[in-house]
This record gives structure tokens, C-alpha cells and sequence, in this order.
């Protein structure tokens, strides 16, 4: 009995550090994706996981594929540690020695990762992406190492099959699928690469400026429905069923927000606006699909050197690139509520800021002129007509 208690209380033991390892490690990934300046104590932190890997060589190391890795050895840990706390017999030394393993490798190795992807070398989007997804997998992993029972008993079917959302906590199965999604979601993003995760992004933007272009298309189809003052009718019981329709009809259209639609003599000309819109909305999307098989898919499936200027500039291209979506969106509420001193005055800025990225990319990442530079530079001449 003696030695049984020994084995739970040193299982115990190794499941506290580990938790406490997650969660330091878990806070210092969060930082990197909030972009919070490191402080000296999150620096010391760090530093204890990263000097292991660092110290072989850096410089060749693929952090991407090391977080791939790291994952996938999470995952299988996971699983190990997910079988052997809802199955009998309940084994202390089988479950701790899956915990070693799990904290001596790939838990500081996916923190270590994130710390390699440097900005410099990586860009800061995707340091930040993989460090947002890198936590996710430390946060979901301490849920399940929390689910590791303390006295020696495998999980009840209450504690084991509980949903998600269920009042007790989900249960162990619930939370080791929760973990599973965010190691494949991880290791999904580090398969695509460097100028795939980039590529990626562009386009799901891209998608984003297409669908605010279809949504303005079916808003500037459809007709006002107004009818004119000159359809009065002789029974004032007619009227005034009439106005309390209208009446109900107002209501109910503040409620639903219904839009407003473009009137048939058009005095603020908004189609004209609508039209030159959709027009530059429209190469808008070009630029983004030219973007992606121009600039980014040449890139190297690996980051140069940290020497290069190229992820400052990608950075910028990004950050320029990823705004646009957001601004359009304003535009066309906008239109909806037909104003056009607000139309006017997002129009100017979405389509400089498309403009900008355009000049942004004209030039190769290595310099001089191609395809693109010619096609960039008719492309500003036609958002600039207005």
C-alpha cells in the first residue's frame, strides 16, 4: 500500500509541474502573439526553452517544421495520457512517465519554435499565427492534465463522456478532441509553409473584398418600391388601413434594419458612385490574386537569411493588404444608408490604401522589374480615374 500511495503522490507531483510548465510556457506564447514587448522576467522564462534547441544552430533550423513536429508528438502524448486515465487498471508510473516525456521534449520544443519563427526572418504575422495557435495547444493540453485524477481511480463515465457545455466541465473525451483540433489546426498551418501561410491569408482576403463586391451588386439591383403620392384612394377606411400598414411597415423595418435602396431619380447620384465603386472594387480583387501568384508563391518555401529586408516588407504589404476588407465593409454600409459624404470619404481611403500596397509591390523582393511592376503601374492609373 505504501508503495501504491508513493506512485500517486509522485504522479501527482509530475502532473503539478507539468501544468506549471504549460502555463508559464502558455504565457509566454501569448505574449508573442499579442505582440507584447517581452519583459525580463517572460524573457528568463523563455530563455530556459529555448537555449536547448537554440544553442545546436538556429540558423538552419525550420521552426515551422518544429512546430509541426512538436505538435504531432503532443497529439500522440495525448492520446497515451487520454486511453490511460479512463481505462482499468489505473497506472501512476505508466501516466508519469508519458508526462516526462511529454514536458521534456515537445512542450518546451513548440515554445522554442515559436521563439525561432522570428520576424526578422519569418515576418511578425506568422511568429504571431503560430504563436496564437502554439497557445491554444498549451491551454487545450492544461485542460486535459487537469482531468488527470489525483486518487488513483480511473475517470467515472460522468467525468469521462461529458459534452461540452455540460454544467460539471466537459469530460476527459470532450477535452482531448478539443486538443486534437488545435495540434492538427497547428501542424495544418506549418505544412503550408512560409509563402503558403502568406498566400493563404492574401486569398482569404481576397475572398472577403468578393463578397462585400457580390453583396453591393444585389444591393445597387434592387429597386426603390415607392409608389408616388398619386395613387390616393376614395375610402378613408382604405387610407387608414394604409397608413397603419406603412406605420407597421416602418416598424418593422428599423427593427430588421432593412437597407434603404437607391431612388429611382438618383439627386445624390449614389449609382454613379455605386458603379465606379464596384469598377476599382473589382481590380481591388486582381491586385489580391496577382499579389499572391506574383509576390508570394516565388517566394522560398524557407525564410532567407535574417539579413534580408524582404519579411519588413512583406510586414508592410500585409498589414496594408488586411486593412482594405475592413474599410470596404464600412463603404458599403455606407451606400446602405445612402450617405455620401461617408461614401466620398471611405472611397478615397480604400482605394489609396489599394493603391499604396500596389506601390508597395511594384518592384521584385530582389529589385529591378517585371510582369507585375507594368501591371501594377496601369493598375494604379485605373484606380486613380475615379
Amino acid at each position: 500500500m505504501a508503495s501504491s500511495r508513493d506512485t500517486l503522490a509522485e504522479l501527482n507531483t509530475v502532473t503539478d509541474n507539468a501544468l506549471a510548465l504549460a502555463d508559464q510556457l502558455e504565457a509566454v506564447v501569448s505574449s508573442i502573439a499579442a505582440h507584447n514587448p517581452s519583459t525580463a522576467s517572460t524573457a528568463s522564462k523563455s530563455q530556459l526553452v529555448a537555449e536547448p534547441v537554440v544553442a545546436v544552430n538556429s540558423s538552419n533550423i525550420d521552426a515551422l517544421s518544429l512546430a509541426h513536429d512538436s505538435a504531432a508528438l503532443i497529439k500522440a502524448h495525448a492520446t497515451k495520457i487520454s486511453l490511460l486515465i479512463i481505462n482499468e487498471p489505473f497506472t501512476p508510473t505508466a501516466i508519469a512517465k508519458v508526462l516526462r516525456e511529454l514536458v521534456a521534449s515537445p512542450v518546451p520544443s513548440l515554445t522554442a519554435a515559436v521563439e525561432l519563427c522570428t520576424p526578422r526572418q519569418y515576418t511578425q504575422i506568422i511568429q504571431q499565427d503560430v504563436a496564437w495557435r502554439a497557445g491554444r495547444v498549451l491551454k487545450e493540453l492544461k485542460e486535459l492534465l487537469l482531468r488527470i485524477p489525483k486518487d488513483g481511480r480511473v475517470l467515472s463515465d460522468a467525468k469521462k463522456d461529458a459534452s461540452s457545455g455540460a454544467v460539471g466541465g466537459r469530460g476527459s473525451i470532450a477535452t482531448t478532441g478539443v486538443l486534437w483540433s488545435a495540434c492538427d489546426d497547428l501542424m495544418a498551418f506549418a505544412k503550408r509553409g512560409f509563402a503558403g501561410n502568406l498566400a493563404y491569408k492574401v486569398e482569404q482576403l481576397r475572398d472577403t473584398l468578393k463578397d462585400v463586391m457580390e453583396e453591393l451588386k444585389e444591393w445597387g439591383d434592387e429597386e426603390d418600391d415607392e409608389d408616388g403620392d398619386d395613387a390616393e384612394g376614395d375610402d378613408d377606411v382604405d387610407d387608414t388601413h394604409g397608413a397603419e400598414t406603412n406605420d407597421a411597415q416602418a416598424i418593422l423595418d428599423g427593427l430588421m434594419g432593412s437597407q434603404r435602396h437607391i431612388p429611382r431619380d438618383d439627386p445624390e447620384q449614389i449609382r454613379q458612385r455605386l458603379d465606379s465603386c464596384l469598377r476599382r472594387l473589382r481590380l481591388t480583387t486582381l491586385l489580391y490574386q496577382a499579389t499572391v501568384k506574383r509576390r508570394i508563391k516565388p517566394l522560398p518555401s524557407l525564410p532567407r537569411d535574417s539579413s534580408s529586408d524582404i519579411p519588413a516588407r512583406l510586414d508592410e504589404v500585409v498589414s496594408v493588404l488586411n486593412g482594405i476588407p475592413d474599410k470596404f465593409g464600412s463603404l458599403a454600409m455606407a451606400f446602405y444608408e445612402l450617405d455620401t459624404s461617408e461614401i466620398d470619404r471611405l472611397m478615397d481611403e480604400c482605394f489609396f490604401d489599394a493603391f499604396a500596397a500596389s506601390e508597395l509591390l511594384v518592384k521584385p523582393w530582389e529589385g529591378g522589374k517585371d510582369e507585375f511592376s507594368d501591371w501594377a503601374l496601369r493598375f494604379q492609373l485605373e484606380i486613380k480615374k475615379g
